[in-house]
């Protein structure tokens, strides 16, 4: 994978201000997901740090599933979702978190077996309520993190002090 074709997939990535709520500036994912070429290099990207450390790859509602989708295709591997409350048939653990703005809930079922090896991915990492609440799930499960991997990171607003290690593909002030 080339840094030529990486910046090319992160120049897909559009800017939406005021979306979901004033303030926030939303990062449409939508153009490069569109966009074979710029979805293959980035989601090489995700796992590549990763190789041979996981057995599944856990997406977290919604943007996530896409990439973890992705990811565990391309890595020869499982997937589970981690979703909002309320669209699992028979979730097995729940986790509350704190968004930029408001709060939400995530559930996982335990279908893996017993220590089973998780790389954890999600669209973009800004306050880290997100992937705290999916890394959690994970471990109480009984399920070892392999790791944390984003494919943006939005600086300055404290995700990282919150997830510790995550690898970013892109990152943004």
């Amino acid at each position: 994978m080339t840094s030529t074709a990486l910046h090319r997939a992160s120049a897909l990535i559009r800017e939406v201000p005021d979306y979901p709520h004033p303030g926030i500036l939303f990062r449409d994912i939508t153009p490069l997901l569109a966009d074979a070429e710029a979805l293959r290099v980035t989601v090489e990207a995700l796992i590549e740090p990763f190789a041979g450390t996981f057995d599944v790859v856990a997406g977290v509602e919604a943007r996530g599933f896409i990439l973890a989708g992705a990811a565990a295709i391309v890595a020869d591997a499982g997937l589970v979702p981690i979703r909002k409350a309320g669209k699992l048939p028979r979730p097995a653990a729940a986790v509350d978190y704190a968004l930029e703005y408001g709060t939400a809930t995530v559930e996982m079922h335990d279908d893996l077996a017993a220590g089973a090896r998780v790389l954890l991915i999600d669209d973009v990492l800004a306050t880290g309520g997100t992937l705290a609440a999916g890394r959690e799930l994970i471990t109480r499960m009984g399920y070892e993190l392999s790791g944390i991997a984003v494919l943006f990171e939005i600086d300055g607003l404290g995700g990282r002090d919150v997830i510790g290690d995550v690898h970013t593909v892109f990152r943004s002030s």
